[in-house]
């Protein structure tokens, strides 16, 4: 496997850790790896399988969370092998890629913080995105999956950032959309309030229409739509004050096919978002 984009490496090494529901621990010294060797990065471990890592950035500018899910679903039974496989073409990369991609990017743009004009950033890892190991596989889940739940590690971070008073000004969250059936594209996910129940308030409205027109000013061919993933936790959880709007938004490459092994998702997809979201931290 030829890697040359350092972005792509990350994804395909987070890809090959067998990091599974409710195993997510087991992704979590490489991230921690990553950011030791980042200036001024402090990394927090929350409650279960859950990491937070905050970098200071421009005090002038609203402090960003990214964010991406650690776990992927479990296909391999209860005897996987150590190392997951991943592929990587010229075209394209091949493997558990729901949410390496998401948690690769982070890494990536973890790294690049001291070398732009960032805002003051959060680092979130969630555990306990996806519930297909609770709908199918329960018995492959560490205590047969009792007491969790999909979306509870944004819950849980959701809790932690609001008890520390460490509540972002916006939040991005990067995982995988299958919207675009095998071909190559980008979603933009704005609207959580449709999925979460949260009452939005103007302020909230009118402020994520000004994030989303300027993800759209950078790349007027994302595509808008609407899915369910963490970014509807942490849209609906850190908007308990009214009078001060949270963003929450999601960006997703194309993944196909979906939540089945050997996952393919376009390089020309990442380096895409990747030039996005740095082009809108360092504006």
């Amino acid at each position: 496997m030829m890697v040359t984009n350092p972005t792509v490496d990350l994804i395909a090494q987070c890809a090959e850790i067998p990091s599974f529901t409710t195993y997510e621990e087991r992704l979590i010294p490489f991230i921690e790896q990553i950011a030791s060797g980042v200036p001024g990065a402090k990394s927090t471990r929350v409650v279960e399988n859950n990491i937070v890592i905050k970098v200071p950035g421009n005090p002038a500018k609203p402090t960003i969370a990214i964010t991406a899910h650690l776990d992927k679903i479990n296909h391999f039974g209860l005897d996987w092998a150590e190392k997951l496989p991943v592929s990587v073409t010229a075209e394209k990369i091949i493997g558990q890629l729901d949410d390496s991609v998401g948690v690769g990017l982070c890494l990536s743009l973890l790294q690049q913080t001291s070398r732009g004009d960032f805002p003051t950033m959060l680092f979130l890892f969630s555990e306990m995105e996806e519930g297909n190991g609770l709908k199918y596989h329960p018995e492959w889940l560490r205590g047969g999956g009792k007491g969790v739940h999909s979306g509870l590690g944004a819950e849980r971070i959701s809790e932690y950032l609001l008890q520390n008073n460490l509540v972002p000004d916006q939040v991005i969250t990067i995982d995988t959309t299958p919207l675009f059936k095998g071909e190559p594209g980008l979603a933009i996910y704005t609207d959580h309030w449709e999925k979460n129940g949260l009452t939005p308030p103007p302020d909230l409205i009118s402020a994520t229409e000004t994030v989303y027109q300027r993800f759209m000013e950078i790349d007027p061919e994302l595509l808008k739509y609407n899915n369910t993933n963490d970014y509807l936790a942490y849209g609906l959880k850190l908007n308990q004050d009214p009078t001060h709007p949270i963003t929450s938004i999601a960006l997703e490459p194309a993944i196909f096919p979906y939540h089945q092994p050997g996952e393919e998702v376009f390089q020309g997809d990442i380096v895409r978002l990747e030039k996005c979201l740095v082009g809108y931290l360092g504006k």
